[in-house]
């Protein structure tokens, strides 16, 4: 295929495609972001909200025209009474989304024009929030990078007044052919779109207007904060600071600060927040309009079963329109495999980063390790327990684990306590601490567990429990304990996978997830005077390599196959972490020495849908069921001929070939190569390795490999 980006001549088409969609939902009765809450499902015939995907592409893909896709979908509904519409699709899929009764479904799927009928389901967004407090240090953010990119977050909408997302001089070339718009409601006018946010929309029908909270906002104003963090991490602006509690505590910007940012809003808050999410039919709608707008790259932090189901269709029709997708493989790693399973999208695991670390020195007695982001040395300092300073009428053991209020400030003040986890935030007990005049924290795991480097109202130090019951042992048979507390350096990359992210299915037809990134105490922008969180999870994973992906369509002229694979070739493997754990490995945003690609032509995709078989496709991983030999191509990405050689690393029991073993390819130029795997018949274990190729310049691509039964 080019290694150059079709440049979108039909952008103008695929949004006549959906003004066209949307004058036929309105002919029906209902809006673009309709507010009738959908029909439940059940057994007593009562019609429920349906997703019908037709036969064949929709406009992105070329092929009819929007008027001749309207027409089909009409005479499918007309063969079950012309029901009303609650949403038109014709860009990313051919399709609607419509209350049918079970007699209507069972019409709809015997017709041999329709693909699919999937009931509207809910689903979880992919990240989870904790609040950032003061203390702390941020880090040194990228200045530059994703000029004229745009990034569409389909998300719980944004908020627009934080910094990170306002219109600054200096975010470069604007966007060519795209052409959102901004679409408004409460608290969200015309003007509040900008050069930086260059496109909004929303979609509530699918969710229901009955079942949201009442601090929701029917607009594409972010009102839970999970759309504003995931987007302040992909495209926020640079050279923010970062100010908690009234004290500056760093600079903060985005992967690709001068990206911009297009928001779709099809998540919501509920009233119990175990029922946020993101409806299925609003979900599709906000990947239609997205692809129509001409959005570079598409993030979705939104988990999903696996499967090809309508979500995913839509997904391929956005990487038919060149857009890059980004999704999240979920966060229930013990009970799941890794959502968003399709080829076409890059899906994104999560890896642990590095620690802040903090030392609790004990005069006269141990010296202790554990998590923390302050980086000042405080004391010596007086420590005390949480219960031996209860305030009068509270109980000790809700004092021991420093909840607010529980803490006596005449015999606190001017102290450090040690707190132990449990019941409350960890955040929370470090507010109480500092309500009651304490000057630091020594924060206790009181059993197995991890130990993190949150943001804190004071210094703070977390102890895994061992130390921590050491600790406790010494307070307890000494009249005095005097401590000091200082900041040490930040632990390595704890350099593999985080337990909670999902592995792929060895059964699948792809390796999954594509790449890891780091996603465990992330910080971002939240709605609200507290103005930044750290949040964790594979939301916070995929806005990185959103971001990434963002610096790579503003610095090259590369379609969205190419883009996929130099994030996967280019990341860096972690340890020990079996290829259906991390993919590739980490993705990271300098991928400057990128040489070689798999690039997937873009009807690729489409055809291995429609056999059923990924086989033929050149994707930047390899999966084998046993012994067999599997082919791929390379392409030359440089400008200047070069030789590359390739290596077979890392399997443990079979043989693994390459041939040839070396290929000399001038700019442009591709080689087919073979990955011939023989080894033992019997059942086994899966084993996994690497294709390693170096250029004569120093470029290194690695192809993951794994090897099931």
């Amino acid at each position: 295929m080019p290694l150059h980006r079709r440049h979108p001549a039909r952008r103008a088409g695929l949004r006549r495609a959906t003004v066209l969609a949307v004058l036929a939902t309105v002919a029906a009765g209902l809006g673009p972001a309709a507010l009738d809450a959908p029909a439940r499902a059940d057994d007593t015939g009562v019609p429920a909200l349906q997703l019908v995907t037709l036969t064949g592409p929709g406009t992105s893909a070329g092929g009819r025209g929007p008027a001749d896709l309207l027409a089909r979908q009409d005479a499918v509904l007309a063969q079950v009474g012309s029901p009303m519409t609650t949403y038109r699709w014709t860009t990313a899929l051919n399709g609607f989304a419509a209350e049918l009764t079970p007699e209507q479904v069972a019409a709809v799927q015997a017709d041999p024009e329709v693909a699919s009928v999937e009931a509207n389901t809910v689903r979880a967004l992919t990240g989870r929030r904790g609040t950032a407090l003061a203390s702390g240090q941020v880090g040194q953010p990228r200045s530059r990078g994703g000029a004229g990119a745009v990034i569409g977050v389909i998300d719980s909408g944004l908020a627009p007044e934080s910094p990170l997302f306002a219109a600054l001089p200096g975010l470069g070339r604007a966007p060519e052919d795209f052409d959102g718009t901004c679409e408004v409601g409460e608290e969200w006018s015309s003007g509040t779109c900008s050069r930086k946010v260059v496109a909004s929309g929303w979609w509530v029908a699918g969710f229901g207007q009955d079942r949201i909270r009442a601090s929701e906002h029917l607009s594409p104003r972010d009102a839970i904060g999970h759309g504003t963090q995931v987007a302040s991490v992909a495209a926020g602006n640079a050279g923010v600071s970062v100010r908690m509690q009234g004290r500056t505590v760093g600079q903060y910007g985005g992967i690709a600060p001068q990206a911009r940012i297009a928001a779709y809003k099809a998540c919501w808050g509920a009233p119990d927040p175990g029922d946020d999410g993101c409806a299925t039919a609003d979900l599709v709608s906000a990947i239609d309009r997205a692809t129509a707008d001409g959005v570079d790259v598409l993030n979705l932090s939104v988990a999903g079963p696996p499967g090809t189901d309508t979500v995913e269709r839509a997904l391929l029709g956005a990487a038919e329109a060149d857009v890059v997708v980004v999704a999240a493989a979920g966060n229930d790693g013990r009970r799941q495999y890794a959502a968003h399973d399709s080829p076409w999208v890059t899906t994104v695991g999560a890896s642990l980063g590095s620690v802040w670390q903090g030392r609790v020195s004990v005069a006269g007695g141990p010296t202790l390790t554990g998590a923390s982001r302050s980086r000042r040395t405080s004391g010596p300092t007086r420590l005390v327990l949480g219960a031996d300073v209860a305030a009068p009428g509270v109980r000790r053991r809700d004092a021991a684990q420093c909840r607010p209020g529980t803490l006596d400030a005449a015999r606190t003040a001017g102290r450090a306590v040690f707190c132990e986890r449990g019941g409350i935030g960890r955040i929370d007990k470090s507010d109480a601490v500092a309500r009651a005049d304490g000057v630091a924290m020594v924060l206790g795991n009181v059993r197995p567990g991890p130990v993190v480097d949150d943001f804190h109202a004071v210094p703070t130090v977390q102890l895994a429990a061992p130390d921590a019951a050491r600790l406790l042992r010494w307070i307890r048979t000494h009249d005095r304990t005097t401590v000091r507390m200082s900041g040490v350096a930040p632990s390595p990359a704890a350099g593999r996978t985080a337990a909670w992210s999902p592995s792929g299915d060895p059964r699948a037809s792809a390796v999954k997830p594509d790449v890891v990134a780091v996603g465990d105490g992330v910080l971002g922008a939240v709605p609200g005077d507290r103005g930044w969180a750290l949040f964790s999870g594979t939301s916070a994973a995929t806005a990185r390599v959103s971001g990434a992906a963002a610096l790579l369509r503003s610095r090259h002229d590369w379609p969205a196959p190419v883009v996929r694979s130099v994030l996967a070739t280019t990341a860096a493997p972690l340890g020990s972490d079996p290829v259906l754990r991390q993919g590739a490995g980490r993705a990271g945003a300098d991928v400057t020495g990128a040489r070689l690609a798999l690039p997937v032509a873009t009807s690729g995709y489409r055809e291995a849908l429609d056999t059923g078989s990924w086989a033929d496709l050149n994707l930047s991983s390899v999966l084998v069921r046993g012994n067999g030999t599997v082919t791929r191509r390379v392409t030359n990405l440089g400008t200047r001929a070069e030789y590359f050689s390739a290596q077979a690393l890392g399997f443990a029991r079979h043989r693994v070939r390459v041939t040839p073993l070396a290929v000399r390819l001038g700019p442009g130029e591709t080689a087919t190569f073979r990955i011939a795997v023989t080894g033992p018949a019997a059942p086994g274990r899966v084993d996994d390795g690497w294709i390693r190729w170096r250029g004569a310049r120093g470029s290194v691509t690695r192809i993951p490999v794994a090897i099931t039964r």
